[in-house]
């Protein structure tokens, strides 16, 4: 094909080729373009009352419960933030199982809780000094014992109890420190023991740090709330039985 030399043809091809060569570098232009990030909220002032520690995590488990998650401060800035120090409001302590996770249940982000977790609940000297460490050194005005439905070694205890054939190896350590609970179940008449020992084991634990030498006058002060709690792995909500913050 031969091209024209001159003339209105070659305008006409020439305006074509640039009005394509324009066309294509919008294109490019608009496809390498990055998008400006949407603000990131700024991060909610962390609460320093049993009170608001107390609803800071009731509105986070509510979150949890309808999906309408946050995933709040789980990022590099937050990491970063916090490499020097730390400050968390809260303290729970909680059973191993892999289904009840309180940052997840409480919608919780980096630097927000101290968590300890044992087979059912069960306390000794290091557990309870886990517990207290927030609380006697950084002011952390809450506490909550958080046991849950269908646990199993809740079942396994009540069984070897209850069958007088003790847990093996370490077990047996769990199996004792539910004795309490075990033997408050079995004075009474229930439809699912095991559920009611579960309820029983988390009333006694928090009632013993609730009383604890170290503890108790941060409570009596107000300074510090222990709370006794439920979860459901049905409908994935905490119940509350008794401590919360007035």
């Amino acid at each position: 094909m031969t091209l024209p030399v001159d003339g209105p043809g070659r305008r006409t091809l020439l305006t074509g080729v640039m009005s394509l060569a324009a066309t294509c570098l919008a294109a490019r232009s608009a496809a390498g373009a990055v998008s400006p990030a949407a603000p990131t909220p700024a991060a909610e002032p962390l609460p320093r009352s049993p009170k608001a520690a107390y609803e800071r995590l009731v509105k986070g488990n509510e979150r949890w419960v309808t999906g309408e998650l946050r995933h709040p401060d789980r990022d590099p800035t937050r990491r970063e933030l916090l490499a020097q120090q730390q400050q968390p409001y809260g303290v729970v302590l909680a059973c191993i199982d892999s289904r009840v996770a309180p940052e997840l249940v409480f919608d919780t982000g980096l630097g927000e809780l101290f968590v300890m977790r044992t087979g059912g609940l069960a306390v000794g000297p290091v557990v309870t000094g886990s517990v207290e460490y927030g609380p006697m050194t950084g002011g952390t005005p809450l506490i909550v014992v958080l046991g849950h439905q269908r646990c199993g070694a809740v079942s396994a205890a009540y069984e070897a109890l209850r069958e007088g054939r003790p847990l093996p190896g370490n077990l047996r350590a769990i199996e004792q420190a539910l004795r309490p609970a075990y033997e408050q179940t079995v004075r009474g008449s229930h439809a699912d023991p095991v559920e009611a020992m579960t309820r029983a084991q988390v009333k006694l634990t928090a009632d013993d740090l609730r009383g604890n030498r170290d503890l108790a006058p941060l409570v009596s002060r107000g300074a510090l709330a222990v709370v006794s709690a439920y979860y459901s792995l049905d409908t994935g909500r905490v119940e509350i039985l008794n401590g919360a913050p007035a």
